[in-house]
């Protein structure tokens, strides 16, 4: 099996098409995860990128917050999978859902994209992040039992935070999210944030190694299942998730140089 690593788009917002692919391959990835703006030069220039210099391109789908019905928001999250897919990424990783609506209404989503998968002929990865469907692991394990064919992108740095803890007494939910992960968001977080402001700083060691051992494990049972190729992305974010210095707006840590960083430690520790 294949590791691929790539860059977010996160943190890069308004950088010109041709611009970003070119710092992205020079700093060693295989492409981005993009939630594409409407800006249809941008695109020409990513799908342009992704034919000719063999960029890799995950799409991002993440609706912006509003008050309004399910309804409403089931129709712009079928419309926004459906444009997704024709920009022909390698797939699509998914913001589904929210935590307030009910099992009933997440599971209308998950049939809706899961039919999408089988008609369209493209993999669609759910994200596990706080306010959607799967903001936490023991609120996941009963969709992953319902849906089998679901699967996810593991992104455990909100599950750590949503759960104040290390997922410690929630090993059982935990090894049926890592059975379905099929993408990870390679970011460290802890109880009391998504997001470590250096994972490389001494004194989140532990939780590094940590992060790592799910991580392997995660690739272990793809390898097992005969994935031939999986895709990381190292998602360190900007402000407001990157902590700025008291009184200023100088990040503590640059969010580029950490996802490079982050890319070229696995690469080094994680086994295939």
């Amino acid at each position: 099996m294949k590791l691929k690593f790539l860059c977010p788009y996160w943190g890069c917002e308004g950088t010109a098409a041709d611009e970003f692919v070119a710092k992205v391959l020079d700093a060693g990835f295989a492409g981005a995860e993009i939630n594409f703006p409407a800006d249809e030069k941008f695109i020409s220039g990513i799908q342009r990128a992704a034919n000719e210099d063999n960029f890799s391109v995950v799409a991002q789908q993440w609706l912006a917050p509003k008050v309004e019905s399910f309804a409403q928001y089931r129709a712009k999250f079928n419309a926004r999978l459906r444009f997704l897919a024709t920009l022909n990424p390698v797939f699509i990783n998914s913001h589904t859902g929210k935590d307030f609506y009910s099992v009933a209404q997440n599971s209308l989503l998950l049939n809706d994209a899961l039919a999408l998968e089988r008609t369209l002929g493209i993999t669609i990865t759910h994200e596990t992040h706080r306010g959607r469907f799967n903001f936490a692991a023991f609120a996941t394990e009963p969709y992953l039992q319902k849906f089998p064919a679901l699967k996810l992108n593991a992104d455990f740095s909100h599950w750590t935070n949503v759960s104040e803890s290390y997922l410690e007494e929630q090993q059982g939910s935990l090894k049926r999210a890592q059975q379905h992960s099929y993408y990870i968001h390679a970011r460290v977080g802890h109880t009391q944030s998504a997001q470590v402001n250096d994972p490389f700083s001494p004194q989140w060691q532990e939780t590094l190694s940590l992060y790592v051992k799910w991580w392997q494990q995660i690739i272990d049972l793809a390898q097992a299942r005969g994935q031939q190729t999986f895709y990381i992305c190292p998602e360190f974010g900007p402000w407001p998730y990157m902590p700025n210095k008291l009184n200023s707006t100088i990040p503590l840590t640059q969010q580029w140089q950490l996802n490079v960083r982050m890319k070229e430690y696995l690469m080094k520790h994680l086994i295939v």
